[in-house]
């Protein structure tokens, strides 16, 4: 779906000429489009930015006496959605704003949260059931197909590789993931039903019909969109307008600003690249040397005052992550670190030198430790007749997927382990102003809640992506309405794993991180519902 469709103009049913905006909610909302434009054409709709923008714009628009937002089919994620209602909600302090809610759920009512006028049809589908976290393992699946995997990890809470190691769900991994949902839900209970007479309990009363919405407050009134305002015939002069993005003007005639350098997806060494949206591969990642450059270059940039660092990531090789945390902490400009929906592990670790860090309620961080492993398709091999054999040291076949790690390899990654652990360790540390015990005590593999980090001190603000604008343009001695500016890092054609040419090396070919087999990841295969 096109702006163009997300965006209507509208009358009121007491006006003639169009004073009214309709914006359609649809879609994912990625935090930035990609600089790269082939990822940019691979990823269709319109970002947060552009969004969070669009709403800026309608709040500074003299003809424009209200805004109809219809909040659709969001495949946004929890930060997400809170970011968008934190925005819709800005825009309601300057203009009337109608939230219109045909489908109710969790996400589409943390939109509209700050909204005092939310309506709901007569016939809308109504479903509160809180939240759960799901996570599929594959250690029996495997198993019966000749494959095993290899599990090193620090600590007790790393289960970056447990859903194929394992059969199942260990306690620890348990605990912590019920620990991440119940903040989750007081996060929600507290955005949604603050101030609304009626509201308490509403998870647990399985809310099914428009009637009981309004009885508990959760909404303003039972109605049809119709019955807000009128679409009309676009008005092209108006529209265009609306369509003309927020750098143009006043900010894009400024020169300093503050430079956007994104961390997302798997941490890798090298430069970033992306791969085609096909199933089962791994999607775009992000390359330790490109981003390293971009802090270089912004660092090196006097127009630069400030530096976002935006994170959503759950880390990776855990020394493209440790090269990345060390360039950001030899910046002399400010760095703000804003964390996207997860920012865990080495998505945690790059950070943590910046001079201030803002997380999202709902942000999965933490994940303090770290994993070695690997796929071992020694069964397989023998199932299917493949017989690989060597000559040489032993030790020099860690990485082979043909065999499991002997003991001697398994000596060497705990020392290794133990080393990468230390040094993780030490830069949480340094950077949050922490004890090393206190840290490990945090540490040992465990998840946070962005709320829960916020209070262990891992976390100096809890906010979204405008909330960290407004931190980097406070450092950076900038202006209000200073521009944020993603980096260009050139064009990058997206690439797919080069796989071996019989079926167990394609098999091993599936693992995102290559070579790399000292690892700070979380695995975000966990599904929050």
């Amino acid at each position: 779906m096109g702006i163009l469709e997300k965006l209507r103009l509208a009358v009121d049913n007491d006006s003639t000429a169009p004073d009214w905006v309709v914006l359609d909610l649809h879609g994912s909302y990625p935090a930035y489009q990609a600089a790269d434009p082939v990822q940019s054409l691979l990823r269709r709709g319109e970002s947060l930015e552009g969004l969070t923008g669009r709403l800026e714009k309608l709040a500074g628009t003299d003809w424009v006496r209200g805004v109809l937002v219809r909040v659709g089919k969001l495949d946004a994620g929890l930060t997400t959605a809170h970011a968008i209602g934190r925005a819709v909600g800005r825009l309601a302090e300057s203009k009337r704003v109608v939230g219109y809610v045909p489908q109710v759920n969790m996400r589409t009512l943390l939109v509209t949260a700050s909204l005092t006028e939310v309506v709901a049809p007569e016939s809308a589908e109504v479903r509160l059931p809180g939240f759960a976290a799901e996570q599929v393992f594959y250690g029996a699946f495997l198993t019966k197909h000749g494959i095993t995997f290899e599990n090193l990890r620090i600590g007790e809470y790393k289960a970056a590789l447990t859903r194929f190691s394992e059969k199942g769900m260990d306690e620890h991994n348990r605990e912590q993931l019920t620990a991440y949902v119940d903040s989750a839900e007081r996060s929600w209970t507290g955005h949604v039903t603050e101030g609304k007479e009626g509201a308490d309990g509403v998870l647990e009363a399985g809310l099914t019909s428009a009637d009981q919405l309004l009885e508990r407050g959760l909404i303003s009134r039972i109605g049809y969109d119709d019955e807000i305002c009128t679409l009309v015939e676009h008005r092209w002069t108006r529209t265009v307008e609306l369509l003309l993005p927020r750098g143009l003007g006043r900010k894009a005639r400024q020169a300093e600003h503050i430079a956007v350098v994104p961390v997302t997806g798997p941490i890798v060494t090298g430069r970033s690249r992306g791969t085609p949206p096909v199933p089962f591969l791994p999607g775009a990642q992000t390359g330790s040397e490109t981003v390293v450059a971009a802090l270089r270059k912004a660092d090196r940039d006097e127009d630069v005052k400030a530096i976002l660092l935006y994170v959503d990531s759950g880390g990776g090789s855990a020394l493209a992550s440790d090269v990345i945390g060390r360039a950001v902490a030899s910046c002399t400009t400010p760095v703000v670190a804003v964390m996207g929906s997860v920012a865990a592990s080495g998505g945690y670790y790059v950070l943590t030198a910046a001079d201030h860090v803002v997380a999202d309620p709902y942000t999965l961080t933490g994940s303090i430790g770290v994993v070695v492993g690997k796929p071992v398709l020694s069964g397989f091999d023998g199932r299917h007749g493949f017989k690989p054999e060597a000559v040489g040291r032993e030790g020099a076949l860690f990485e082979s997927p043909h065999r499991p790690f002997s003991d001697d390899d398994r000596a060497w990654a705990e020392r290794m382990m133990d080393e990468v652990y230390g040094r993780f360790v030490d830069r949480v540390a340094a950077g949050r102003g922490l004890t090393t015990e206190r840290v490990d005590e945090i540490g040992r593999g465990r998840i946070w809640s962005g709320a829960d980090a916020h209070e262990l001190g891992l976390v100096d603000e809890l906010g979204d992506l405008d909330t960290g604008i407004a931190a980097a343009r406070r450092l950076g001695d900038l202006p209000e309405d200073a521009a944020a500016k993603p980096l260009s890092h050139g064009l990058q054609l997206p690439g797919a794993p080069s796989f071996g040419k019989d079926p167990a090396s394609a098999l091993a070919g599936l693992w995102p991180f290559g070579s790399e087999t000292v690892l700070t990841w979380f695995d975000r295969s966990v599904t929050i519902r």
